[in-house]
């Protein structure tokens, strides 16, 4: 057991019932978690669920031909291992980190134990999978509705939300795949964004300039789903103010 454990960096292990952190705690161990780590593979079963203190995490559907595109974004506000709460023990779709992570983990076994022995686990995690579905069903939304530039802003400040700085590490060849578009698309909407003095945009990295503006690009796109999950779960911790 670990008693240097943080895990007051993730939103939903600081709201745990104290008897629950406590159940899970002597099982808990913390990871690093490199570019490209897979979390979970698509119809495989689920070997760890994980708790993001840091980072992001990618949840991305896939046609049999090899389209793929996003549906949900994991960062310090959730976890991994959705299914397990519902009673499965499946991914439904690849997750794998966007950017590097730290995180405490759980074997699948063993978190499942803790869900089976505790009366209010299961019901308060039920909660963030219901806002995690409701962040999914704006994704298709948006993706199908609005227009390329107001989809990446959307994106961009939902990356913002996870990540401590104004820096995001990011190729256009991983946004193209985030967005379900081609990379020249996601090429042009940069610009125009850029144009807009609300980014700057270099090789392998977007910085965010104008929060603010993004936030009306996105022309609705963004903010729903988030109020869901502060209705949900709560208000996200305040991240130490960024110099722009």
């Amino acid at each position: 057991m670990d008693l240097h454990l943080d895990t007051n960096k993730n939103e939903l292990l600081r709201r745990f019932d104290p008897a629950d952190l406590n159940r899970l705690r002597p099982h808990l161990r913390s990871t690093f978690l490199e570019l490209r780590t897979p979390l979970e593979k698509t119809g495989q079963e689920i070997e760890f669920v994980y708790f993001p203190s840091s980072g992001l995490a990618s949840v991305v559907a896939k046609k049999r031909l090899g389209a793929e595109a996003e549906v949900g974004i994991i960062g310090f506000e959730g976890m991994t291992g959705s299914a397990l709460v519902m009673g499965d023990d499946r991914a439904t779709h690849d997750c794998f980190i966007q950017m590097t992570s730290e995180a405490l983990m759980i074997e699948a076994p063993l978190f499942k134990a803790v869900l089976d022995e505790s009366k209010t686990l299961r019901p308060f995690l039920m909660r963030y999978v219901h806002a995690f579905h409701i962040q999914a069903t704006y994704t298709a939304l948006i993706n199908a509705r609005s227009k390329i530039e107001e989809r990446l802003a959307r994106w961009l400040l939902m990356c913002d939300d996870r990540v401590i700085g104004n820096r995001l590490v990011i190729t256009h060849e991983y946004l193209a795949v985030m967005l379900g578009v081609r990379r020249p698309g996601v090429t042009v909407a940069l610009q125009v964004i850029e144009g807009r003095g609300l980014i700057q945009s270099r090789r392998g990295e977007v910085i965010i300039r104008d929060r603010e503006g993004l936030i009306h690009l996105a022309d609705g796109g963004y903010g729903e789903s988030e109020a869901e999950y502060r209705r949900l779960i709560g208000e996200i911790k305040i991240q130490p103010p960024i110099v722009r």
